[in-house]
């Protein structure tokens, strides 16, 4: 999955039109090395003509002794011998000029064949994690959640993450964002058999260059036409393209919904602190458990969560035996940033929710985060927790 690095937008949208789906960009270079750090797979560096000639020769320099398997194309407003010269002592592998995005897109095909003749056929396929937010019961925010979340790992721009529309009838993020797409998850309907990376970022909206949106249908009657068959395809797809795959699933076990759940690789569950709400998400990972979906890699979000209304954390924990991964408490500021389209994480990054998705983007990026947990089994140690075991029949 190739990596663009230059600083005018414009010049990295035109890079990323001639080259193959999936490609990413990031703008200056020092934030090059966590990128490829993060991406070890990365088969090819496309250095933008914006990048100055001696940063990009230290670039190509350190990639040349630290990963030897990765090219470096150099893509330069004019060319001249003596810029070639010092560009191939440096270790690019092509210098292309930017007039010609043809010759771009060759050079970069080339990197790719290197690679694979280097590495074999499967060193440079990219295979991103899929991230599912679900709850058994509307209203509970989790579409506020997923999208938060999205824009949280995306890390400022060092990951790409696409943001998938699951509630097939009556889903909510293309609206949540204020966007209005052109294509949505209908339009691959029927494409089972075909369904590429090309085809299907042609049908992706663009919310910022770090994260897009496959929208839901327009009109509910259209789920009943989107197969699990291609429910499973465009995730499996999606994964070769970006770094994390977000879905917003429905509050529903449909088939749909449980064929993206058994593709997930992390399942958040929200939960609000009612106990309607408790006694469903109860249910929902009893159902889970029975149909050994995401076993040891579910997470506990806990929206609107206020002790005042006399359910705690610990309280929770002990009702559903797993722990608290995260907590975001009632806040007016979110449900105001809603309705400006524009997410809380992105209006107010300093706000203890944004914080909160942060936190949890890291944990599940694999990062260490710290917070108190419960006992070994999951759950913390009783208080008076009596009436609320008793109303949901754990075994205690």
């Amino acid at each position: 999955m190739p990596v663009i690095v230059d600083p005018d937008s414009t010049t990295a949208r035109r890079l990323l039109g001639a080259l193959p789906p999936g490609c990413q960009s990031v703008d200056n270079t020092e934030r090059l090395l966590p990128w490829l750090a993060q991406h070890p797979e990365e088969y090819v560096v496309v250095l933008g003509p914006n990048i100055s000639f001696g940063d990009g020769v230290t670039v190509c320099e350190s990639i040349r002794v630290s990963r030897p398997a990765t090219s470096v194309v150099f893509v330069r407003p004019a060319l001249d011998t003596a810029l070639l010269a010092r560009a191939m002592q440096a270790g690019a592998r092509e210098v292309v000029a930017m007039d010609d995005l043809h010759l771009v897109a060759g050079a970069v095909s080339r990197a790719h064949q290197f690679s694979q003749a280097l590495r074999g056929p499967d060193a440079s396929k990219h295979n991103g994690h899929v991230i599912s937010v679900f709850s058994p019961k509307g209203g509970v925010g989790k579409t506020t959640v997923a999208v938060n979340l999205a824009l949280a790992l995306t890390d400022k721009g060092a990951r790409q993450v696409c943001l998938v529309d699951y509630d097939l009838a009556f889903g909510d993020v293309a609206i949540t964002l204020q966007l209005f797409p052109s294509h949505t998850i209908e339009h691959a309907i029927g494409s089972e058999e075909d369904l590429d990376a090309p085809m299907l970022n042609s049908l992706l909206t663009r919310y910022q260059d770090s994260l897009k949106v496959l929208a839901a249908p327009s009109h509910p009657d259209v789920r009943e036409r989107i197969t699990p068959l291609l429910v499973s395809k465009v995730l499996r797809t999606l994964r070769t393209m970006f770094d994390y795959v977000v879905v917003d699933t429905a509050p529903a076990f449909d088939e749909q919904t449980l064929t993206a759940l058994d593709e997930t690789d992390e399942c958040i569950i929200v939960a609000t602190l009612d106990v309607p709400t408790l006694k469903n998400v109860k249910v929902a990972l009893d159902t889970l458990e029975m149909l050994n979906i995401g076993g040891g890699h579910r997470y506990l979000l806990l929206n609107r969560a206020d002790d005042a209304v006399g359910i705690g954390a610990e309280k929770v924990e002990t009702i559903l035996g797993m722990n608290v991964a995260s907590q975001i408490s009632t806040s007016i500021d979110i449900a105001a940033a809603t309705n400006a389209g524009t997410p809380i994480i992105a209006a107010s990054p300093q706000h203890p929710s944004s914080t909160a998705f942060r936190s949890l983007s890291t944990l599940l990026a694999g990062e260490p985060v710290s917070s108190s947990k419960g006992s070994e089994n999951g759950r913390r140690p009783d208080s008076d927790n009596d009436r609320f075991a008793k109303l949901f029949r754990i075994k205690r």
